[in-house]
């Protein structure tokens, strides 16, 4: 439909209404062109960004502090990839159970796994190292609008340095 107005207008004559003549046919064909241009750029997506989060066994911001991921609390738009890095050994990343927004999938990864996950529903993800979950090694990603499931993600049953740690994450975040 719009290409056949602006096919119409493209051909169109100058025309008079009352005293006002309509510009002639160039001056059209410049605003149809810069339309059509503006049209374009508006449904072309921004290209989506990629983060790194480590897999670290000393945070670099605090070295008292071991098994961590860096940055622990990430926030990301819709589309972003984040790729999960093992820069020590020993650790991997896997989703906790609950903290997942509807219509989104988890993820697994081995131990020492590089995993790359890209991120196409909005909301609260937790994600945990299974190993050192227990010494609360843990995350969370903010994907776009993420209160669907924020509250319902905070209210998960955690274990040990798990709780604490989320806990401290949620609290950074409100």
């Amino acid at each position: 439909m719009f290409l056949r107005l602006c096919a119409k207008f493209w051909h169109a004559r100058p025309a008079s209404i009352g005293r006002r003549a309509l510009p002639d046919r160039p001056v059209w064909r410049a605003f149809l062109a810069g339309f059509a241009v503006a049209l374009l750029l508006a449904a072309t997506p921004l290209a989506a960004e990629e983060h790194v989060i480590q897999m670290l066994n000393i945070d670099p911001n605090d070295p008292e502090r071991q098994h961590v991921f860096d940055p622990p609390i990430l926030r990301i738009a819709v589309g972003d990839t984040v790729t999960f890095k093992a820069i020590d050994r020993g650790h991997n990343t896997a989703t906790k159970r609950g903290m997942v927004p509807d219509g989104a999938e988890g993820w697994n990864g081995a131990i020492d796994e590089e995993v790359t996950i890209t991120f196409t529903v909005p909301g609260t993800y937790g994600y945990v190292c299974l190993p050192h979950l227990e010494m609360g090694m843990v995350g969370l990603i903010l994907v776009g609008d993420y209160t669907s499931n924020f509250e319902a993600a905070k209210r998960v049953r955690q274990i040990g340095g798990a709780r604490r740690a989320f806990r401290t994450l949620f609290a950074a975040i409100e």
